[in-house]
């Protein structure tokens, strides 16, 4: 009898215990996050999808990527926001390097300037030449 209570209690534990780390775990933020450096491939042309290599640093282990939006604001102007989801709870306090491939489709033949906006109000402008 006393086994059975034993085997009740630990999986009504188990049970809690699982149910709190899924609680945890499905409380995400979505917030900008700056890029540091972005490379930028040549021998693009007009009939080619064109991409660009974003790198930075996650301030700490909670931090995911989770996309890049790209607003193309004019014909050879374009902007860039970097987006992670950042799970609330407790994490790892080390800085998380980065790299991730950035799509912008299909740009027109000419010079084309890139700002990589930061959320405070900061950008990296970088160009790039679609033949």
């Amino acid at each position: 009898m006393r086994s059975v209570q034993f085997l009740t209690a630990i999986a009504a534990a188990l049970l809690v215990s699982a149910t709190t780390v899924f609680a945890q775990e499905q409380q995400f933020k979505d917030v900008q996050i700056g890029i540091s450096d972005a490379y930028i491939p040549a021998g693009f042309d007009s009939d080619a999808d064109a991409y660009v290599v974003t790198s930075g640093v996650f301030p700490n282990g909670c931090y995911r990527w989770k996309n890049a939006e790209v607003t193309h604001t004019g014909t050879f102007s374009h902007e860039v926001k970097s987006m992670a989801s950042v799970s609330q709870g407790m994490c790892i306090m080390v800085l998380v390097p980065f790299t991730k491939e950035v799509r912008l489709g299909k740009l027109n033949t000419g010079k084309h300037t890139l700002r990589f906006l930061n959320g405070d109000g900061t950008y990296l402008e970088k160009s790039m030449q679609v033949e």
